[in-house]
C-alpha cells in the first residue's frame, strides 16, 4: 500500500474551490480507500509561515492530509494530485502496509 501526504494551506485554493474540498472530492471520485484531513496549529514551508492569527482567530492553518490505498490504484492518480496541489504544498509518499 501507498500513503500520499499532502501538505497545504487551509484557505489554499484551485480554479475557485478550496483545495482541500477539491481533493477529497478527486479521490472520493476515484474511489480510493481512505483519506484523513488534520489541521495543524503552526507551520512554515516554501511560502513561509502557515498560520496567520488576528484577535484569537487562526485565519490560515497549516493542513496535512493522509492519503492511503492500494499502489495500484494511487499510482496512476500522482500526477493529477501534484497538478492539483501546483506549487502550494508538498507532496510525498512512502509505502505502508495495514493490519
Amino acid at each position: 500500500m501507498l500513503c500520499v501526504t499532502i501538505r497545504i494551506k487551509s484557505n489554499d485554493s484551485s480554479n475557485g474551490k478550496l483545495l482541500h474540498n477539491a481533493l477529497i472530492e478527486f479521490l472520493m471520485t476515484h474511489h480510493i480507500a481512505r483519506a484523513t484531513i488534520w489541521a495543524g496549529v503552526d507551520g512554515f514551508g516554501k511560502r513561509k509561515r502557515s498560520t496567520l492569527k488576528l484577535e484569537g482567530i487562526t485565519i490560515t492553518k497549516p493542513l496535512v492530509i493522509e492519503v492511503i490505498d492500494e499502489a495500484s490504484k494511487l499510482e496512476p492518480l500522482l500526477v493529477e494530485i501534484k497538478q492539483l496541489v501546483n506549487d502550494n504544498g508538498l507532496v510525498t509518499l512512502h509505502e505502508t502496509y495495514a493490519i
